[in-house]
């Protein structure tokens, strides 16, 4: 089998008859949606309670997208199991005979699942911004059409299919899902977000792959209480996608110099 579209077929086939993958795709959009609803109706109950200071930087946009703190760790894990499932099981050994052309063969993998990643990154983005908006009430809430709103929209969407992708190149140098997710979950729910709300530490943290891609999400600068970064949300996203380049660029060297 060495045709691209065989490849793609069969990476594809791979993914959707795996039960873990599948649902741990609903699970980041069920997270993050019903996160985020729940928090914005905090967020309206709440509002006459915070400073002046604090509701001038209230973004109802970014507010919609904060179940994607919950929502990307799923993500996290479709894309670390889409690969480690076929180290730990040993398929790996039968689909690169296969498929002798170690870059076709990851290519394919990274191809076919990130497109799924976006996917239902977009849906869930879409689905928390308008699910957060109606928690948010008439007074609060903000329309698609406002300046900036769909940018932040459309970028929740492609961060998610970054998340994926970054976690895929992770685990094929890594070749472990339990040691892939052993060091990513922590890394994105615990460490990034611990460093960058630490003063000494958040200069750097700031342009941790998570923390630099979410500015994407962001319409009001600096919104509801985050760092303040030396780059907009555009420059954020290419930072994350710099990340994800190069932890491609390792599940490439990984794969093609080592034996299955």
């Amino acid at each position: 089998m060495s045709s691209v579209p065989a490849v793609l077929q069969a990476e594809w086939t791979k993914i959707r008859t795996v039960s873990s993958t599948v649902w741990t795709l609903v699970s980041a959009f069920v997270v993050t949606v019903a996160m985020g609803g729940a928090l914005c109706a905090l967020f309206r109950s709440g509002f006459e309670r915070l400073s002046p200071q604090q509701q001038l930087a209230f973004d109802p946009t970014f507010a919609s997208f904060s179940g994607m703190v919950l929502g990307q760790l799923a993500m996290v894990v479709f894309g670390v199991l889409v690969v480690g499932t076929e180290y730990s099981s040993g398929m790996i050994r039968a689909s690169l005979a296969a498929v002798p052309r170690r870059g076709m063969f990851l290519f394919g993998k990274l191809a076919v699942a990130t497109a799924l990643a976006l996917l239902v990154g977009f849906a869930t983005s879409f689905a928390a911004f308008f699910t957060g908006q109606a928690a948010l009430g008439s007074g609060l809430r903000t329309t698609l059409g406002a300046e900036n709103v769909l940018r932040a929209v459309l970028g929740g969407g492609i961060y998610m299919g970054l998340i994926a992708l970054f976690s895929m190149a992770v685990a094929t140098m890594l070749r472990s899902s339990m040691l892939a997710l052993g060091i990513l979950m922590p890394f994105f729910f615990l460490v990034s977000q611990i460093l960058a709300s630490v003063p000494r530490a958040k200069t750097v943290a700031q342009y941790f792959p998570d923390q630099a891609g979410a500015k994407i999400m962001q319409v009001v600068p600096d919104a509801l209480g985050s760092a303040h970064t030396p780059y907009g949300p555009w420059s954020g996203l290419g930072i994350m996608a710099l990340w994800v380049v190069a932890a491609i660029a390792g599940a490439y060297l990984v794969l093609r110099n080592r034996d299955a």
